[in-house]
C-alpha cells in the first residue's frame, strides 16, 4: 500500500502548544515542521493509505490549540522514500560566515570564498537548524571570539548540528553528547555526511557523566528550561575561566526563572539574553580569574 502525506499549515504562534499536544497525547504519525526564516509552520502526517490519513486528521483536528491556516493537503508518496516529502520545507540559511544547507543542494550551492557550510539531511534527524532554539545557539557560537584551541562542548547534541558547526568554524577540540544513543548515532551520520567523521567526539552521556571532568571555553546546552535549572551546577562547573555557557530551549516567559536560578549558582558571572519569537536564550560569561 502506498504511503500518503497529509499536510496542514498552522500559525507559527501555535507551534509550541501543538508540539506539547503531540508529545503529551502520544498521538503517532505526526510531526511539526517549522521554517523560522520565512515564518511558516506545518503539521505533517505520513500514513498507510489515504483513508487512514483522512481518519487520523479528522481525529487530530478537534484537539489542535488553534484553527489551521487552510485546508489539509493530501498526496501520495508512492513507494518512494517518505523522507523526500520534507525537501520542500527546508532551505539554506546563513549567519556570519557559516551556512546550513540541505544535502540535495550540494551540487548547486554556491559557497562564497572563505566561508563554510554544514550539510543537513532532514531525513536523518529532527534537527535542521530551522528552529529558534538552534538558531539562538548558532548565532552565539558564530559571534564568540574565535580561539581554535578552545574546547567546545555540545551538551545534549541531538542531531549534532551545533557541534558540527563549531568544527566547521575551525575549533579543533569539539565534543557532543546525548543521553539518547540514537541521537549519538545520527550525529555521527551527520558528521559523515559533512566529511567530518572523527572531527567531533560524539558519545552517549547525561548532564552528569557527559560533563564530569571536562571544562570548555564554550559550553552549549539546547535542552529545556527545567532541565537546565536542575543541572545548573554541573553546567557551570564545566565552563573554563573566561569561557561562556550558552543555554537555549527556553521559552521567553521562562527566561527570568532560568537567569535567576543560574544567578544564584554563579552570582559573579555576567548574564545576557535574547528573544526570538516565543523562544529565548541565556549566555553566561565566567570571570577570567
Amino acid at each position: 500500500m502506498d504511503l500518503f502525506e497529509i499536510k496542514v499549515e498552522i500559525a507559527p504562534a501555535s507551534v509550541g502548544a501543538t508540539d506539547n499536544l503531540l508529545l503529551e497525547s502520544g498521538i503517532g504519525g505526526w510531526c511539526l515542521l517549522e521554517d523560522v526564516i520565512v515564518g511558516r509552520a506545518w503539521i505533517v502526517g505520513v500514513f498507510q493509505g489515504d483513508t487512514e490519513a483522512r481518519e487520523q486528521w479528522a481525529a487530530l483536528r478537534p484537539q489542535l490549540p488553534a484553527e489551521p491556516m487552510g485546508g489539509a493537503v493530501l498526496r501520495s508518496l508512492g513507494n518512494g522514500d517518505w523522507r523526500d516529502s520534507y525537501k520542500a520545507h527546508f532551505r539554506a540559511w546563513t549567519f556570519g560566515r557559516l551556512h546550513w544547507a540541505p544535502v540535495w543542494e550540494r551540487g548547486t550551492f554556491a559557497l562564497p570564498a572563505g566561508e563554510e557550510v554544514v550539510w543537513l539531511d532532514p531525513g536523518l534527524a529532527f534537527g535542521t537548524g530551522n528552529h529558534e532554539t538552534t538558531r539562538l545557539c548558532v548565532e552565539r557560537l558564530v559571534e564568540a571570539p574565535f580561539d581554535a584551541e578552545a574546547r567546545v562542548i555540545d551538551a545534549g547534541c541531538g542531531s549534532g548540528i551545533l557541534a558540527l558547526s563549531a568544527a566547521k568554524l575551525g575549533y579543533k577540540n569539539v565534543a557532543g553528547f546525548d543521553n539518547d544513543p540514537e541521537a549519538v548515532r545520527v550525529s555521527i551520520e551527520n558528521a559523515r555526511l559533512n566529511d567530518m567523521e572523527g572531527r567531533v567526539d560524539f558519545f552517549a552521556g547525561d548532564l552528569v557523566s557527559g560533563l564530569a571532568g571536562r571544562k570548555a571555553g564554550i559550553v552549549m546546552a539546547n535542552i529545556l528550561a527545567d532541565v537546565l535549572i536542575a543541572f545548573a551546577k554541573e553546567l557551570t562547573a564545566a565552563v573554563a575561566p573566561g569561557g561562556v555557557l550558552v543555554l537555549s530551549g527556553i521559552l521567553a516567559n521562562e527566561n527570568a526563572q532560568v537567569r535567576g536560578a543560574f544567578g544564584k549558582v554563579v552570582p559573579d558571572w555576567k548574564i545576557e539574553w535574547r528573544e526570538m519569537g516565543e523562544w529565548s536564550d541565556v549566555l553566561l560569561r565566567a570571570p577570567a580569574q
